[in-house]
């Protein structure tokens, strides 16, 4: 077996053969700003466009046509002020939605741990409350447990830093869950305030 040899000049060039690349696609679907892959943080006068003309679809496809606008698709769902304006919890609470628990069988029924973790965080913003109960009506424990969230106290190292690139909490929130910038919604736990002093 032969040895390659590779030198600067090549990976140099690789690089930027890579970088032109990336960038015709970037331009190809119209996404100059970087965040555009969040489509929840998204200005307002551009959240649930029409598939046509939400950046996600495509627009030349006669399918993407046929396809339910939100704006009429959340008609009758009660409200939020973020993300996509849905209050998906509250929709489940008023049996507005019943999420299908196995994608082989309709009638199985959730499992619904109702278990709130609170985690302490340090400086001045409220503790953090986890609610079990409004995630596992949506999702299996297996799609956290253990890959996202090692189930058990302390092994789990989450920072707003690396929720925002997408990890941990951020796997769902900011994509497919309201956005980050709600920051009241999980940090809902006030600190206990010392007297004694």
């Amino acid at each position: 077996m032969r040895a390659l040899k590779i030198n600067g000049a090549t990976v140099l060039l690789a690089f930027l053969l890579v970088l032109v690349g990336t960038t015709a696609v970037h331009r190809a679907f119209g996404q100059d700003d970087p965040n555009a892959f969040n489509r929840l943080l998204k200005p307002p006068s551009e959240r649930n466009a029409p598939p046509e003309l939400d950046g996600i679809h495509d627009p030349t496809i006669d399918g993407t046509l046929m396809l339910q606008p939100p704006s009429e698709a959340f008609a009758g769902l009660p409200k939020s002020r973020s993300g996509n304006y849905v209050n998906w919890s509250k929709a489940i609470e008023n049996e507005l939605l019943a999420p299908r628990y196995d994608i082989h069988n309709p009638d199985a029924n959730p499992i619904v741990l109702d278990l709130n973790i609170v985690r302490e965080v340090k400086g001045s913003m409220p503790d953090v409350v986890y609610p079990h109960k409004q995630h596992t009506q949506w999702l299996d424990c297996a799609n956290c447990h253990p890959a996202i969230f090692i189930p058990m106290k302390g092994a789990n190292q989450i920072s707003m830093a690396s929720i925002l690139l997408g990890e941990k909490c951020g796997v769902c929130h900011g994509k497919v869950a309201f956005p980050v910038s709600e920051c009241r919604r999980c940090h809902s736990k006030p600190k206990t305030v010392d007297t004694k002093n």
